[in-house]
């Protein structure tokens, strides 16, 4: 072990530790969630990129040596490729707005750098969490920076599994654009459509979400590097705000801006608000559609059983034959989990008071768990489920001509009242339609059969 000391006096740290005082004040305040920041890579990198730039601006300014700034970056740039990961093991959920986290990445760094310099871990006056990693930054702009940058950077895995979930949708509907069967409103027959159709829907319907994902994620991009603690830039030399941001904009390749009032976006969190809306607005439409393929297949013998989704399980423990539609009620359950984080993170973005919101921990740890549970859902699904999916073809095809629902193509023909009448009677008598109109001498078998083929009722028809 080694000892170090802080406000509150000295602790015991491991000796080959890189993480230091504070960190370890850490594990041992906050056992909550057993979700630790070393599980999270974009957030560790993206806190390397955002010590990286600071660095660099603090030299530009002639306010860190050269020794030190080569050695930060150094340090800076071994998050960044992603090792070091055990050395962040402090829980997601903590108190004190992130101060935690950010002291965290400050004694990796710091002690990454020193054995740089040919130091030992610990020997600050050399090379200081505080005094030189953490120069010209304070929590309050270092953590919701990184934060929204690793969100960024994570939102493109997401958005990629979003993407092949679309494709494998616009396949599937041009596998059955000729597969008709009956399209139904309030769980009632309404008039027929194709499989195809149906699978079109979902597909376009996903593809906007792509589209609103990538527009609310630029949001990330706007930091408030320099903001220091309430945004007034204590403790920042002028011009550091401005060479931070474009320094982080180098290193990330990405139009990273600075905010255009520092005090208000050092409390602002609606940026995360906007991006987590996004997420339940997609869960919204996912588990619609994932209720949708529930409904579809049910049966086989007594539901709608019109397709089959791929068989991944017995379904009962006692039913002998069963098979459930698993891959979809388990993208059910992440949906309800994601919008569940959606109010956790409105809640946590509302309790902002005065200069600071500190309940950031939990926005971010919320959305992080949103994204891998989301991307992790869609791929599943997709591979275990879309890509699998048959039509039953001639059942639905038999359920269409069977359906009173194709006497509303008769509207215009014979009318609202004698097509209800029509409607009526054929549900009283077990008759078809097509011959209640016939027996009726309402139109002629070859007018009948034009109007009433299932073809002709698949859009704007004359």
């Amino acid at each position: 072990m080694r000892i170090e000391s802080d406000l509150l006096g000295e602790l015991q740290i491991p000796k080959n530790a890189y993480y230091g005082v504070q960190t370890q004040r850490a594990i041992n305040n906050f056992k909550i969630s057993n979700n630790y920041l070393s599980q999270y890579p974009e957030f560790v990198k993206a806190l390397g990129i955002i010590k990286s730039g600071a660095a660099k601006a603090n030299y530009e300014l002639g306010i860190l040596s050269l020794e030190l700034y080569e050695a930060i970056t150094f340090a800076s740039n071994e998050l960044i490729q992603g090792k070091y990961l055990d050395e962040f093991p402090i829980d997601m959920i903590q108190g004190g707005a992130g101060t935690s986290t950010n002291m965290n990445a400050n004694e990796v760094i710091a002690n990454i750098a020193l054995e740089y310099l040919g130091k030992e871990k610990g020997e600050y006056q050399y090379c200081s969490p505080n005094d030189h990693v953490n120069l010209s930054q304070s929590t309050n702009d270092a953590y919701p920076s990184a934060l929204k940058l690793a969100l960024y950077n994570m939102n493109k895995p997401l958005v990629e599994a979003l993407i092949k979930l679309h494709i494998s949708f616009e396949k599937k509907a041009r596998t059955f654009d000729d597969v008709i069967k009956m399209g139904r409103t309030q769980l009632q027959d309404a008039v027929p459509m194709t499989l195809g159709q149906e699978f079109d829907g979902f597909a376009n319907g996903l593809q906007k979400e792509v589209e609103n994902l990538e527009r609310v994620s630029k949001d990330f991009l706007t930091v408030n590097m320099g903001a220091t603690a309430i945004g007034t830039g204590l403790n920042a030399i002028p011009g550091y705000a401005q060479l931070c941001t474009n320094s982080i904009a180098e290193i990330m390749r990405e139009d990273v801006t600075l905010a255009d009032n520092l005090v208000a976006a050092t409390s602002d969190a609606s940026a995360f608000v906007d991006y987590s809306s996004a997420l339940k607005r997609l869960c919204v439409k996912l588990s619609k559609i994932c209720n949708d393929l529930r409904l579809l297949t049910s049966g086989p013998r007594t539901g709608l059983f019109e397709i089959n989704l791929p068989p991944k399980q017995p379904g009962s423990s006692i039913m002998p034959g069963k098979v459930n539609p698993v891959i979809p009620e388990v993208v059910n359950q992440v949906c309800f989990k994601v919008i569940g984080n959606d109010t956790t993170i409105t809640m946590a973005a509302e309790a902002g008071q005065l200069q600071l919101n500190v309940m950031e921990p939990v926005i971010g740890f919320s959305i992080m768990e949103s994204i891998i549970y989301l991307t992790n859902a869609m791929d599943t699904l997709r591979v275990e489920c879309i890509d699998g999916i048959t039509a039953n073809a001639e059942h639905l095809k038999k359920e269409v001509l069977n359906s009173i629902g194709i006497v509303t193509a008769l509207n215009p023909y014979i009318g609202y009242k004698v097509s209800t009448k029509i409607a009526k009677e054929a549900l009283e008598t077990g008759g078809s339609v097509y011959q209640l109109v016939l027996d009726h001498g309402l139109l002629s078998k070859e007018r009948l059969d034009e109007i009433l083929n299932p073809n002709n009722m698949l859009g704007p028809h004359l």
